[in-house]
Parts: C-alpha cells; structure tokens; sequence
C-alpha cells in the first residue's frame, strides 16, 4: 500500500490585510515536521502544494528541513475554499477584518454557520458550489497519488477546508462533518492514508491532524488553528 500524507499549511497571517503568508511560527511548524519525516524516514516520491502562497511556503520549509530536492507540484484544486465570499454572503457584506478584530470568537462561530449552509445547498451567492469543491479536490487527490508503487509515499499540502472536503468524501461522511473537521484542524496538522491499487477510492484514513512535531512540552505553546 502507498502512503499519503495530507499537510495543512503552517499558521498563516490571521486577522492580518493580506492572510496568506505564513508567520514566523508557521515556517518553523512547517521545519518541524520536515525534521519529523526525516528521522521517521519518509521519503517522498511525489509532493502536490495548492497555489496560495501559505501552502506553497509550507511545503518549502517543510521539504527543505528535510534535505530533500523533490519538486514542488502546483495543483489549484487544493486551494481553499472562499470563506470570506462564504461570510459577506451570510451577513449582507459584513466587513471581515474588522469582525475577526472585534470578536474573533463571534466571527468563527458566524463563518461555521455559512459553511454548514453552503454544505447543505441553502447559502445562495456567487462562489462555487459544494459539489464543484469536492469535485476539485479529489482531482487534486488522484494526481497526487497517480502511479505509485506500493512501497511509495506522496505529501500533500493544502489548507483545512480542502483537506476536510476531501476526507469526508473518502471516508463516506456527512458533509457537515467536513465543518467540523476543518474548524479543528491545527496548523501543519497531519493526516496519514493508507492507498491501494485503485487510488483514492480505496483510501483509508490511519491518522487525522496529528502534531507529533509539536506535541513535546517545549513546543505545545506553537499548536494552533488559524
């Protein structure tokens, strides 16, 4: 069986004008993990980054901590989902930055309440569809895994929406449970799959979000979610 891993992007620029980048502590969670394949001995055969500038730094980091020289491919289909079309579509155009700056809280529990309508097709507005989401990531999915052995490893690096989508087509779920997978994803969170011979549709899932990087006492101060 192939092993697939799916990365989330290390924290990124929450509550800042331009979110996607990563902070200081995102490339260092991202170092972290690369250290961590390393001494576990993952070798990857193939590594699939969406475009966003946080996915791609964290693929970087990660690759480069673990002294490897295998490329980087771009697959847009893992990109996140809009949550800010998600939001302004929920709210009549409420301003973003400035209610995740006021309440952050308030703000994460208004965006949960948007994607669980997109989920269920009752939040109308102009972003794709929850279908034409799913539909693109496991596009992404199936090119990542495309031609590997059984002794083979990918890496995958996307953001917690996209991720969640993913998961909850392979495993079968109820699409509001791709809400909740994504709002407690934590940054350079991993999940390892198991692969066979007919690709993702015969994907199980072994771990989700795990922080074995992070999950030290000198370290638990740099676990988080946005």
């Amino acid at each position: 069986m192939a092993l697939l891993f799916l990365v989330r992007h290390g924290q990124a620029s929450f509550g800042k004008a331009n979110y996607d980048q990563l902070s200081p502590l995102g490339h260092q969670q991202a170092a972290w993990l690369g250290e961590y394949f390393a001494q576990r001995g993952v070798v990857f055969k193939r590594a699939v980054a969406g475009s966003l500038v946080r996915q791609q730094e964290t693929a970087q980091s990660l690759l480069k901590a673990m002294g490897t020289a295998v490329e980087i491919d771009t697959h847009a289909g893992l990109n996140e989902y809009d949550g800010e079309a998600l939001y302004r579509a929920a709210t009549n155009g409420r301003d973003v930055l400035a209610h995740q700056r006021s309440d952050y809280r308030d703000y994460w529990r208004t965006l949960k309440a948007a994607m669980h309508a997109w989920a269920d097709d009752s939040l109308k507005g102009e972003f794709e569809t929850w279908t034409e989401f799913g539909a693109r990531t496991r596009a992404a999915l199936d090119q990542a895994v495309a031609g590997l052995g059984a002794d083979d490893a990918a890496l995958v690096v996307s953001s917690g929406g996209a991720l969640s989508r993913a998961l909850v087509d392979i495993l079968q779920c109820p699409g509001a449970m791709a809400v909740e997978f994504n709002l407690q994803y934590r940054n350079s969170g991993v999940s390892e799959l198991i692969v066979g011979r007919s690709g993702v549709g015969s994907a199980r899932l072994v771990t989700f979000n795990a922080i074995p990087h992070l999950d030290t006492p000198e370290r638990r101060a740099s676990i988080t979610f946005a």
